[in-house]
């Protein structure tokens, strides 16, 4: 038995953020049914990645939708929502990503929803919160990336600003929206209470950097600084870094300088009897001319055995060749109603031994409508 298994969540949110945690939840065994607009559904089902069509629709829809129904319904037509409310008079959970009183000018806001099941958990992401000044910003990642200082930690010191290469913001929060309702629901069963849980982007972007907020306010409000090359982490002294080799690269984490001019035969280094994080960029232009001289499986050779924390660079194409990644079955077909089936990941997440796993892919836009209103509508 899956731990959410008989649970409701009737999810309203789309892009990304929402239906991230929904899918988490769905994963763990809860019935996800998503609300979608006649006609168009969630924006994300032509949201394209590198301008992949799957089975008509956008893959970034197909990867975080699955294992969820679809309910097609124009909610803004006061017939419609009258019979939408019957469905969430039986929801243990209803999640949300509008902006700011939006669900409160349709009639959908938690007082609304608390009126007709006075214990559901009411659960909601925006972009800025409720701040007067912010609530009508777009919460869009990578402008969330840019104004809460992400930008500033990736890349090297001369590059500018660098956003990460995923929508981490948007990803962040929905993990922290799922870790609310989870909490929320745990109440729930022990105290018969619901309540509300929100999240916000701009809040999660600044929770994913504690430990560099944390360090600036204690380190006399010095702003954080790149090394020139290979940068990895502004706070962390050399070796922390990425570097070319002459057939790929070779990731080093923290180590002791002196122990690596040893073992790499690199007598450059060897003026260095300590990790001086004022030095780190002299070190690392050491590093980086000496690794290009071997192959990355050579310095790994020698690495590894001496228990240094390293790694080779790989990429999908060599990840998935990996015996480490094959062993973990991280992978799993699933299929459409119309019987399309595509490969994607699957939940992180064991329990009792147990990874979660289901067949079951994203839904065409109200698939699902006839067998919902019968269940809860008619």
């Amino acid at each position: 038995m899956k731990p959410l298994e008989d649970y409701l969540i009737v999810d309203f949110s789309q892009f990304l953020s929402g239906p991230s945690a929904s899918l988490r939840l769905a994963d763990l065994g809860a019935r996800v049914i998503k609300i979608e607009k006649p006609g168009t559904g969630d924006i994300c089902r032509t949201l394209y990645t590198s301008d992949l069509i799957m089975n008509g629709e956008s893959s970034v829809f197909h990867t975080i939708n699955r294992n969820k129904e679809s309910f097609a319904i124009d909610f803004k037509q006061p017939e419609e929502l009258q019979k939408l409310k019957k469905l969430l008079a039986k929801a243990d959970v209803v999640m949300h990503n509008f902006r700011p009183d939006v669900m409160e000018r349709i009639g959908l806001s938690y007082d609304d929803v608390k009126a007709i099941n006075p214990n559901v958990v009411y659960a909601s992401i925006s972009g800025f919160g409720n701040h007067p000044e912010l609530k009508n910003l777009p919460g869009q990642d990578l402008l969330l990336q840019s104004l809460t200082a992400l930008t500033w930690l990736s890349g090297n010191q001369e590059d500018g600003p660098v956003p990460m290469g995923l929508s981490i913001v948007d990803m962040l929060a929905g993990a922290h929206l799922a870790q609310g309702i989870l909490a929320a629901l745990y109440r729930k069963a022990t105290h018969n209470m619901g309540g509300t849980v929100q999240v916000s982007m701009l809040e999660s972007a600044f929770d994913f950097q504690f430990e560099t907020i944390t360090t600036f306010f204690n380190d006399g409000g010095e702003l954080p600084v790149r090394t020139k090359t290979n940068n990895a982490h502004a706070y962390l002294g050399a070796p922390y870094g990425i570097y070319q080799t002459k057939n790929g690269y070779l990731a080093l984490a923290m180590g002791s300088i002196p122990v690596l001019a040893s073992l790499l035969k690199c007598d450059a280094l060897l003026k260095f009897p300590e990790n001086k994080f004022g030095l780190r960029d002299e070190i690392k232009n050491i590093l980086a001319t000496h690794l290009l001289t071997q192959e990355t499986q050579f310095w790994l050779d020698i690495l590894e055995p001496a228990d240094i924390w390293c790694a080779g660079v790989l990429n999908y194409e060599q990840l998935f060749k990996e015996d480490g990644f094959k062993v973990l079955e991280f992978t799993q077909k699933v299929e459409m109603l119309d019987g399309y089936s595509y490969k994607t990941t699957r939940c992180p997440i064991k329990i009792d031994g147990e990874y979660f796993t289901s067949g079951k892919g994203s839904p065409k836009l109200g698939q699902d409508n006839e067998r919902i209103i019968k269940e809860f509508i008619a």
